[in-house]
């Protein structure tokens, strides 16, 4: 059970980035970091008069500022992507499935400059061989910060059409849904994909982590009385909502009051039930909620 919860993102089925992918988005950020050291070194040192201890002390101090700073920036700006990354379609995700923070860049950074690939490394000779005796793909920096690196541009098995639960269509309307990363969206879509197939504590679990995760990144807690998984369907559908609206798609316009959806079926009546309080529009205070199918 606890595999559904901690399996390095298992439990989500994300696709972990393969070796060639890797190797292929590092070579890309090699070569940009290359021409930053070219071009800050002729800066610096055009016309430049100094000695030789000092001249190596410039040279370390630039190489780290731009072979560390380079993916700390990048991963800690974008949630997990640096430009060779974003060029292939990978993302640095904690081990959670969870997005990184700047603690996890700096671990990863600092870790690839001193033992993956340059000072120790032996220009990515080290993180290739562990990367191999790795399940997941992860190098000596993914270790050290509890990442891995997942490929969001791969096939990811049909979970169907969220849809917007009814009761939060208005509500949705009013969140940040800048910040909410690739990753994040793709996982939440493959726990309501498995909604039905996950044992209830797991269920359960693994819900409340994906909504505090949201949370975090929209700044709007889940309402009280809206299950998990409603609040979870609502923010991907708006999320959907908004893309195919920039490209033009026609999307349904959000409902403007609250509707009840239909029944479960199979699911015999209940007689504890009490008639739900009056809402708003807006205010998602229906808790009648019909589980995804």
């Amino acid at each position: 059970m606890s595999d559904l919860v901690t399996g390095e993102a298992v439990e989500l089925e994300l696709q972990h980035a393969r070796l060639a992918s890797r190797g292929l988005a590092f070579a890309i950020d090699a070569v940009l970091q290359f021409l930053a050291l070219v071009v800050l070194y002729a800066i610096v040192f055009t016309g430049a008069d100094v000695d030789t201890s000092l001249l190596l002390t410039i040279i370390f101090v630039i190489a780290v500022f731009v072979l560390v700073g380079y993916p700390v920036t990048c991963e800690s700006l974008t949630r997990g992507r640096t430009l060779g990354k974003l060029a292939l379609g990978l993302q640095v995700v904690r081990d959670d499935g969870g997005p990184v923070r700047f603690r996890h860049a700096l671990v990863r950074g600092l870790a690839g400059f001193f033992v993956d690939f340059w000072a120790l490394g032996l220009g990515g000779f080290v993180a290739v061989v562990v990367s191999l005796f790795s399940k997941t793909g992860k190098r000596v920096g993914d270790y050290l910060a509890g990442t891995v690196v997942i490929n969001v541009r791969s096939p990811q098995p049909h979970v169907g059409e969220i849809g917007m639960p009814p009761q939060l269509a208005e509500w949705a309307t009013q969140l940040d849904l800048s910040r909410v990363p690739d990753g994040l969206a793709l996982a939440i879509r493959q726990y309501l994909g498995r909604f039905h197939t996950l044992a209830p504590e797991s269920r359960a679990i693994l819900g409340s982590r994906l909504v505090a995760e949201v949370t975090d990144c929209t700044g709007t807690p889940c309402p009280p009385g809206v299950p998990p998984w409603a609040y979870l369907s609502a923010v991907v559908a708006e999320r959907r909502r908004r893309e195919a609206a920039k490209v033009g798609m026609p999307t349904a316009a959000p409902a403007t009051g609250v509707q009840q959806p239909p029944a479960p079926p199979h699911q015999p009546p209940r007689h504890d039930v009490q008639p739900s309080q009056p809402t708003t529009p807006g205010s998602p205070g229906d808790t009648r909620f019909t589980p995804p199918s």
